[in-house]
């Protein structure tokens, strides 16, 4: 059943001694603004969602080169080794709307987040393929709820990779780690799109169950086990298509600040959930 009914969302997560999401223009530091405040980029979290997805066994259309799982190496590929898809694009002018029902039907992260296909050649009168979807679940950048104290330390390389080298002072390098940082990010999804996608109530489900898991298997160098954790999601559902409110005045329900100069942990933190009459709000602990 398609989702008839409009859902806002929170996540709250902790980062201990880890780099939640570096930038690569700043030597890959943490993501920060300008008034020192932890940043995760909605693409890194998009990533990671599609990620849990695929471990839940669904079928993923931008899957990371070190996931593949169709043996597909490009977006391009996948989309043309497609069985149905394959075979629409053979049509010289081939149906924007049937490529699109088809692309949602198979990918479940075009079916969520939507997805732009823009490729070369193969139809189109030749010219290429250039075809958007509208994804209805958007999430905003994280931000964490204080400024972040951010701890470099320099590492050096201990073995050569190749014979004959010698180790010298330039074979050295910097990590960059968040000493502790409370995040907090918000989403929602669109019914209206919900409907032209066809994102259904159980993709809702599952959205809710990625949320909940966003950082299991998910270790890095930069994210060791348990660095980063999912504290808590609040899950709104509204009794209509278009909601009781915007989803900015929702998420204004949820208040967190600190307790103390420099909070270590959750319980330093202040949250208050503020109700509003017709409005369901479920609250999940994090994995």
């Amino acid at each position: 059943m398609v989702l008839n009914h409009k859902v806002d969302f929170a996540v709250i997560f902790s980062v201990h001694n880890a780099n939640a999401n570096g930038d690569p223009l700043n030597g890959n530091r943490p993501r920060q603004s300008f008034d020192g405040f932890g940043e995760m980029s909605r693409e890194a979290i998009n990533r990671k969602i599609r990620n849990r997805l695929q471990d839940m066994g669904g079928a993923i259309f931008v899957q990371s080169d070190d996931r593949v799982d169709d043996g597909f190496r490009s977006l391009k590929e996948r989309m043309e080794n497609h069985p149905e898809l394959g075979k629409l694009l053979k049509v010289k002018n081939f149906s924007s709307e049937e490529f699109k029902k088809i692309a949602c039907q198979v990918w479940d992260d075009v079916r969520y987040f939507g997805q732009v296909f823009a490729f070369k050649g193969k139809n189109k009168s030749e010219d290429g393929i250039s075809e958007r979807v509208r994804g209805p679940v958007t999430i905003r950048i994280a931000r964490s709820v204080d400024p972040i104290t951010i701890n470099s330390m320099q590492i050096t390389k201990s073995v050569n990779s190749e014979p004959g080298e010698k180790m010298s002072s330039d074979r050295m390098g910097m990590k960059h780690l968040v000493d502790f940082g409370i995040y907090v990010v918000y989403g929602s999804i669109n019914t209206q799109l919900a409907e032209k996608t066809g994102f259904t109530l159980d993709d809702a489900e599952k959205l809710k169950q990625a949320l909940v898991t966003l950082f299991e298997n998910d270790e890095s160098s930069a994210r060791p086990a348990g660095s980063m954790r999912v504290q808590k999601v609040y899950w709104w559902e509204h009794p209509t298509k278009m909601g009781l409110c915007s989803s900015a005045k929702v998420h204004e329900l949820l208040t967190i600040q600190s307790s103390v100069e420099q909070p270590m942990s959750l319980d330093q933190y202040l949250i208050q959930l503020n109700q509003m009459e017709g409005l369901n709000v479920e609250v999940l602990d994090g994995f």
